[in-house]
């Protein structure tokens, strides 16, 4: 009864812990001025201190590449793994420890080539993850070669040449695997980051935020049309669920129906309405509309779009395996090894 009493005191003065960025910062970052993982960095601990998981209940896990060092920066639980094992071993620990939040980043070379299989099967298992992928379009701690998010015909050191091969467009991949909620933001709009970490955080399940960020020695440039501000102002739209589809400067544009596919309007011209323009539900189980949204692109004419474009509940992995562990313990006759032995015939030796 005391200890109980003790428990409870004790859990009522950590909901009572505020924390700050500074609770969960850890080391000085070591990668180049200009870099996008600072920017993302400086988010993922103002969203941590603004969730309020404390740092002993967090655990940011993630796999190799100049992104992958992240966890070396962060006062919490966190572990550096092996080439495209991230979401691996980042199910292991929620599968093993369902009460902690665990943050799974990687790069678009470590989640996309050879960690893809454990990628897509974990967004397709939903496993209750925070899943962020840094994407730069380039392998940056090697030195610059193409990536699989890299363009076709992209020069580098390992396509002199230009490659010959198509991109793999993360959106297309986390639909294609059942993944129930993709958002998408850029690293140098902080503010925003915060907000898709946090919307990430409060998704229940395997929740996939692609972060478009600028890699300034070997691929710089590559997300320019909406790295600054006034860029995004005519090249992206932020989409927010229950709000129309509207961007421009002044929100003079809009996306509408036309057949199956979207197209780009202004508003008050050739006939087109704001009763015109398409409202957005992330909800909606039927990913159609949220798919044509996450592969817009400025090069056919379209914005990018930025913000949270699914988000759809549905049972998770880690729930499900701990809840058949539990129902398959309830009818078994043995707890433990000693117990299984006694379930089997025992005969005793005395000389």
């Amino acid at each position: 009864m005391e200890e109980n009493i003790q428990t409870e005191a004790i859990n009522e003065q950590a909901a009572e812990v505020k924390y700050t960025s500074n609770d969960y910062k850890k080391g000085q970052p070591r990668w180049c001025p200009g870099c996008g993982d600072h920017g993302f960095l400086n988010a993922l601990q103002k969203a941590m201190a603004e969730i309020g998981v404390a740092p002993y209940e967090t655990a940011v896990i993630s796999g190799i590449g100049c992104s992958s060092r992240l966890p070396y920066y962060v006062n919490t639980y966190a572990m550096q793994t092996i080439h495209g094992r991230a979401a691996a071993i980042a199910t292991g620990a929620k599968i093993v420890n369902p009460k902690l939040t665990v943050w799974q980043v990687s790069g678009d070379g470590d989640a996309l080539a050879i960690g893809g299989n454990h990628f897509i099967h974990c967004m397709r298992r939903n496993v209750n993850l925070n899943m962020i992928l840094l994407n730069n379009r380039i392998y940056g701690l090697t030195k610059g070669q193409y990536s699989p998010t890299s363009p076709f015909g992209f020069v580098s050191k390992s396509s002199p040449y230009g490659t010959v091969e198509e991109p793999f467009r993360p959106a297309e991949l986390c639909f294609g695997a059942r993944g129930k909620f993709f958002a998408r933001t850029v690293a140098s709009d902080i503010s925003h980051t915060v907000k898709m970490l946090k919307a990430a955080h409060h998704h229940k399940g395997a929740a996939v935020c692609e972060v478009l960020q600028n890699c300034v020695i070997f691929n710089n440039g590559i997300h320019e049309s909406v790295y600054s501000s006034t860029a995004r102002k005519n090249n992206a739209i932020y989409v927010e669920h229950g709000k129309p589809l509207v961007f421009g400067p002044n929100n003079e544009f809009g996306l509408v129906q036309d057949g199956f596919a979207l197209k780009v309007v202004e508003i008050g011209k050739n006939g087109y309405t704001m009763n015109d323009v398409l409202v957005h539900d992330a909800h909606c189980e039927d990913d159609t509309l949220q798919l044509k949204l996450a592969m817009m692109d400025n090069e056919h004419g379209f914005p990018v779009a930025l913000g949270v474009i699914r988000d759809v509940e549905a049972p998770c992995y880690d729930e499900a395996v701990n809840m058949q562990i539990e129902e398959i313990k309830q009818k078994k006759s043995y707890h433990c090894f000693e117990e299984l032995l006694e379930t089997n015939d025992i005969w005793e030796v005395t000389e």
